[in-house]
């Protein structure tokens, strides 16, 4: 497809999403916001299919957690996770109109290369590039005031006072993590256990110029799975270990090299393409919920990121791609061992204990270097802040404290000098019965607006000059039209009959009356609805329907007592439409 038919087959979805309310620009009657759409109608109900699905797969089936909270978060978490120092991106300004872009963005877009790297580069170096570039403003042409870095946080502040700073939360991530304490008892203390949360999220995107893609605010769905890093092998590996990856590997991708690796997940973990078993299976489990929504395997990859492109957190990554027409390769999941970075940021910066406790089988009995503060000596040396630090001492690693004794001749317990007459350091023998640590995380990431962008486009086809969205029947926004052959001679009531009984089942179904049979086809075809029920004269003599297949335009006939248990089979995928048939 060339670049004229790309582009107008993405403005002929856009324009059939705004008339059919799949989604629109938001606040249009105000000129728009770049960054908010809408849901109308049968995007909303697509939009929530698409999230069920995951459900379905994460929750349902593989008995994950899920919570939901707040999306305004005080800004210590975020100071605590690193994201304050590191969600920026470079930002220039036009001198001419005054318009602000991201200048990466630019580079990647308009300097015509297979291969900018422009994470690992300085502001200096992207303004160089630029010039080097001739890269112009792409509003009025103007040039640009040198680059600088953009928190793209929300800031906000909480409550009347100022210096109560908080964020609208670019990820989910840190709900899940600053509750940990709470989860792992909810999860009966055992890992490993992993906890999801679907919910919105918000970035201060600088130019968001990519529709659905790239958004201010979106529903973002993180999944947490916390594991023993001294057990790390993944129980559920051998249901995926022959689903075969395609891989984009850091070697070919800094050769500028387009060549992809197909390895079964089993070859991935034993290679080391994959360093970890959980991020594996997580990674095929992403292939199958793309698959389940519409997109084949082979317009599917997993990118591994460069050290320089990698989150702060993550020490290794893998974007999971899908190649649009308009766009191109696109990320729709994000896949990072975040190690127990996040666990071990807040629970330095909170004072709270993180960590699990892990039994050994059986008792160690080993002689332990202990440190003991010397009360009487604390009280008169550091008076009303003797029993802070006595806590102190107490949690400070023995030998890090008697090795400072030894060499300096105090210990700094935070800002208060400790010598050697404030505490007693001798050797006991201890019964050891486990130890506590830090679980480790690999987190699978969705983007829910992108993957029902990538929903949306897939299912879009024309057949005899009429569109036809073909959603798979499972996250389908409709899945039933009703329709009276006439409206007369009784046959309008029966239909309204059939369609409450539907109902009454549970399925999503629409009554439309309105225009000719063909029309009202065409209508339902157009919104993806899967089965088309018709109610026609013969239905008045023997109780049967018509029932459509929305891609085939295939017709069978079917009693309408049957319709309850066949209806639930098929959408189940246990039936084929010709078996709907009698």
């Amino acid at each position: 497809m060339n670049s004229e038919a790309k582009c107008d087959k993405f403005t002929a979805i856009n324009e059939l999403a705004r008339r059919r309310g799949y989604f629109w620009q938001s606040y249009e009657i105000y000129g728009g916001v770049s960054g908010f759409v809408t849901y109308g109608p049968l995007g909303a109900k697509l939009k929530q299919n698409i999230e069920a699905k995951l459900r379905e797969l994460f929750v349902t089936k593989l008995g994950l957690l899920e919570i939901e909270s707040s999306v305004i978060t005080p800004g210590k978490v975020f100071e605590a996770s690193g994201h304050v120092n590191h969600f920026k991106e470079p930002m220039v300004e036009c001198l001419a109109c005054n318009k602000r872009f991201r200048a990466d963005h630019l580079l990647e877009e308009y300097a015509k290369q297979s291969c900018v790297e422009t994470e690992k580069m300085s502001l200096k170096q992207i303004q160089k590039a630029l010039e080097a570039h001739g890269i112009m403003c792409p509003e009025c042409g103007g040039g640009f005031k040198p680059p600088q870095q953009f928190l793209t946080m929300f800031q906000t502040t909480i409550g009347p006072y100022s210096n109560a700073t908080g964020y609208g939360r670019p990820e989910a991530a840190q709900g899940i993590f600053v509750e940990f304490n709470r989860l792992y008892a909810m999860a009966r203390e055992k890992l490993p256990f992993g906890v999801i949360q679907i919910g919105h999220a918000l970035r201060n995107e600088i130019s968001p110029r990519q529709g659905l893609i790239r958004l201010r605010e979106f529903t973002i769905a993180d999944l947490e799975f916390f594991f023993d890093p001294e057990e790390p092998n993944c129980c559920l590996l051998k249901d995926v270990e022959n689903e075969t990856l395609r891989i984009y590997l850091a070697p070919e991708r800094k050769a500028c090299s387009e060549k992809i690796v197909e390895v079964t997940v089993k070859e991935a973990v034993a290679k080391q393409i994959i360093r970890s078993e959980w991020q594996a299976f997580f990674m095929a489990m992403a292939k199958k919920l793309l698959i389940e929504i519409g997109v084949p395997a082979e317009n599917q990859r997993f990118i591994e990121k460069l050290p320089w492109e990698k989150a702060h957190y993550a020490t290794q990554c893998f974007d999971q791609e899908v190649y649009v027409d308009r766009w191109g390769w696109i990320e729709v999941s994000g896949h990072a061992y975040r190690t127990d970075y996040d666990l071990d940021c807040h629970t330095k910066a909170s004072g709270a204990d993180l960590r699990v406790f892990k039994e050994y089988p059986e008792p160690i009995e080993q002689e332990q270097l202990v440190v003991k503060p010397v009360k009487a000596k604390l009280g008169p040396a550091f008076k009303g802040e003797a029993k802070k630090v006595a806590e102190l001492l107490s949690n400070a690693p023995a030998e890090e404290v008697a090795a400072s004794l030894e060499k300096d001749g105090y210990y700094m317990a935070e800002n208060h000098k400790v010598l050697p007459e404030h505490v007693e350091v001798t050797h006991e023998k201890t019964v050891i019965r486990g130890k506590r640590f830090i679980p480790h995380v690999v987190e699978p990431s969705f983007g829910s607006d992108r993957l029902f962008y990538v929903a949306l486009e897939y299912a879009y086809n024309v057949k005899d000059d009429r569109v036809v969205m073909g959603f798979p029947r499972a996250i389908a926004p409709t899945q039933l039209g009703v329709y009276p052959l006439v409206s007369k001679d009784g046959i309008d009531k029966k239909a309204r009959e059939v369609h409450q009984q539907l109902l009454n089942e549970g399925f999503t179904a629409e009554l439309d009356e309105t225009g000719s049979i063909g029309r009202r086809y065409a209508r339902a075809d157009e919104a993806g609805v899967p089965l088309g029920i018709t109610v026609d004269y013969d239905t008045l003599h023997d109780n049967s329907v018509t029932v459509r297949d929305r891609d085939s335009w295939r017709q069978v006939r079917t009693p309408i007592k049957s319709l309850p248990e066949l209806l639930h089979k098929y959408f189940q995928g246990k039936l084929n439409f010709e078996d709907l048939g009698t």
